[in-house]
């Protein structure tokens, strides 16, 4: 048996180990779903996989592109549910795979502060906004969330599954647990979707960005 120091030691190296310039990274894939989709075999198939959780939740997402998002490019996200209350920076590139993910906890005490979030963004300088929402069903496992929604807009809707690494000591690692769960759920080989969801279901955001970047 290691003595204290030895452990001590040990810790440290595993302390090390892990990469911590994924601290505020989400690294995830995910696939737009179509009416062909065998939900109920799919259901099958991670829960066979022994999830330590399963949860269900409805979700209102407030999207926001500030001028500061639009120049570095991200988007400010407000989140209120029955288990979340977030404020949230998720950047935006050509491939979601990778992106920076950063989460303030506003908590449940003061309830959903909406008004008092619409007031700080706005000093920041609001030139897009869109609400959505979402209905998930999420199978928690200790490396990964696996997760199938269906979002949408006051103009459109999609359907998704995605596949998310929260185990995450090496990016190596994190890609090789998603693609683990994609083989054992039938995703192997699917192509998947490469942008964000507001642009999935905004078609005015891109537009806004693209004049912006004009």
């Amino acid at each position: 048996m290691a003595g204290p120091s030895q452990g001590a030691a040990v810790a440290a190296r595993s302390i090390q180990e892990v990469d911590v310039s994924l601290q505020f990274k989400e690294i995830e894939h995910k696939y737009v779903i179509d009416d062909e989709f065998d939900l109920p075999r799919f259901r099958q198939a991670v829960a066979a996989l022994g999830p330590i959780r399963i949860g269900a939740v409805s979700v209102v997402d407030r999207y926001f592109l500030t001028e500061g998002g639009h120049a570095r490019h991200y988007l400010v996200r407000h989140r209120y549910d029955a288990e979340l209350h977030h404020l949230t920076i998720k950047t935006l590139g050509a491939d979601t795979e990778v992106r920076d993910e950063v989460n303030l906890d506003l908590g449940h005490h003061a309830g959903p502060q909406a008004v008092q979030v619409d007031a700080f963004m706005d000093r920041l300088g609001v030139v897009w906004r869109g609400t959505l929402n979402k209905q998930l069903e999420v199978w928690y496992f200790p490396d990964c969330e696996v997760v199938y929604y269906q979002a949408s807009s006051s103009s459109a809707s999609v359907r998704c599954v995605e596949f998310e690494a929260t185990r995450k000591d090496s990016l190596d690692e994190a890609l090789a647990t998603v693609e683990r769960y994609e083989r054992a759920t039938g995703f192997a080989g699917a192509s998947r979707s490469r942008r964000s969801l507001p642009q999935l279901l905004f078609p005015d955001l891109d537009e806004t960005l693209a004049r912006r970047d004009g």
